[in-house]
């Protein structure tokens, strides 16, 4: 079996890290999602409300035979995937920007464990400008979202910034 980890911290799920879902569900057999606590980050929503999220937008995911768990972790991402048997961690790159720290990433966790291989995706061209932190920005200032989230996450979003600008 083909076990895949595509880590993030999802705050909140967008519609790119949907697009990165379906493709990454190509190549494994098994995929974990696995939702990163970032203290450093500081994110809007809990933990809780980030997982609760993804099982709800992968609850009307079309995903072929692909099992789906979604799970939180808070240590060191190439031990996460070591502990769920993953023999490919899954890495969405939307710009150029992005690689030259994920180039460092994989470096250093191939130093720690050689026998699992990084791949990086990109989502379809009209998501891969989408960037979580961009999407919170939008919806403080009450922008429309609709374009970067589904629905849910829209109103989970309102609900967040209802008292805030």
């Amino acid at each position: 079996m083909r076990i895949g980890l595509y880590p993030g911290t999802f705050d909140p799920i967008t519609r790119g890290h949907l697009d990165i879902i379906k493709r990454a569900c190509v190549l494994v057999d098994k995929l974990v999602i696995g939702v990163a606590i970032n203290r450093d980050k500081n994110p809007l929503f809990s933990l809780e409300e980030r997982v609760e999220m993804i099982e709800r937008n992968l609850s009307k995911f079309e995903h072929n035979e692909t099992n789906i768990i979604v799970e939180p972790f808070e240590n060191l991402l190439i031990d996460k995937a070591t502990e769920v048997g993953a023999q490919i961690i899954i890495r969405g790159l939307r710009a150029v920007s992005d690689f030259e720290y994920e180039y460092q990433l994989v470096g250093m966790n191939r130093a720690m464990n050689d026998n699992i291989e990084t791949t990086f995706l990109m989502a379809e061209a009209k998501h891969q400008a989408i960037a979580s932190r961009l999407v919170k920005e939008i919806a403080r200032l009450n922008g429309d979202v609709s374009k970067f989230v589904t629905p849910g996450v829209e109103t989970s979003l309102k609900e967040k910034f209802k008292h805030k600008v």
